[in-house]
């Protein structure tokens, strides 16, 4: 019975999933193309991620917001244990940011040009040199007070621990004097593990950190920063939380 029930739970998430993208899709390729900054398909995409957190029965909320300074740009560094973390930081920071993305999503139909539309910055992560120039050229397009958001594991955590951080985030933050603003996303793992396709409702909680000066860095300090940075995305870190929807 257990497993007839999750198969009706995965059929009726990919429905929906569905209906939202393809209601949305035409709105959101149309207010990128429209306007320059991506700002309007950024902000319709939440509706999107609402749907979703919606129907899957799952609260996000966050904690601290207050440190985010308005109208400031950030290189926003999080751990990622879930899918479930983009649907709770699209719907909580409460501002305008745009991802660093795999190149390969652009073919994903749809969602991937929708991507494309919010003016979200596509890398290619085998060939380096390429990487960077995508990096800089699409900084460069961004509108002030735009930042840009860097699972910095690369990945989503397999064992629900923070791992290692990579480089690539903290090395543009120091080269552009971009404030890193350390989050941290609790309970998105009980939710959508990495591997699972059941979702169980809950809550998943958003943490923000002290914005943290990238200025203070150099090129051949940058260990330090990352180091730094790990440590708050760490303190703020609940491996154990559990949140219910209805609480």
């Amino acid at each position: 019975m257990r497993s007839l029930f999750n198969i009706i739970r995965v059929l009726w998430l990919y429905l929906w999933a569905i209906i939202a993208t393809l209601v949305l899709a035409v709105p959101i390729i149309a207010a990128g193309l429209l306007s320059r900054t991506g700002n309007l398909a950024f902000s319709l995409s939440k509706i999107w991620a609402w749907t979703m957190l919606a129907v899957s029965f799952v609260r996000a909320e966050i904690k601290n917001r207050e440190r985010i300074r308005p109208a400031t740009s950030y290189i926003i560094i999080s751990n990622h244990q879930s899918l479930y973390d983009i649907l709770a930081l699209v719907t909580t920071l409460g501002i305008q940011y745009r991802w660093f993305i795999k190149k390969e999503i652009l073919k994903v139909p749809l969602f991937g040009y929708g991507l494309y539309a919010s003016r979200n910055i596509f890398i290619d992560r085998s060939n380096t040199a390429r990487a960077i120039e995508s990096i800089n050229r699409g900084i460069d397009r961004l509108p002030p007070g735009v930042s840009i958001m860097v699972f910095a594991e690369g990945t989503r955590s397999p064992d629900g621990q923070i791992h290692e951080f990579k480089k690539g985030g903290f090395v543009t933050a120091v080269r552009r004097n971009i404030p890193i603003l350390p989050v941290t996303v609790n309970g998105s793992r009980r939710i959508l593990p990495k591997g699972s396709l059941v979702v169980r409702p809950g809550k998943v909680q958003v943490v923000v950190g002290e914005p943290i000066d990238a200025g203070a860095y150099t090129l051949e300090s940058v260990d330090k920063l990352i180091d730094e940075t790990r440590r708050v995305v760490i303190t703020n870190f609940d491996p154990g939380y559990a949140g219910r929807f209805l609480t």
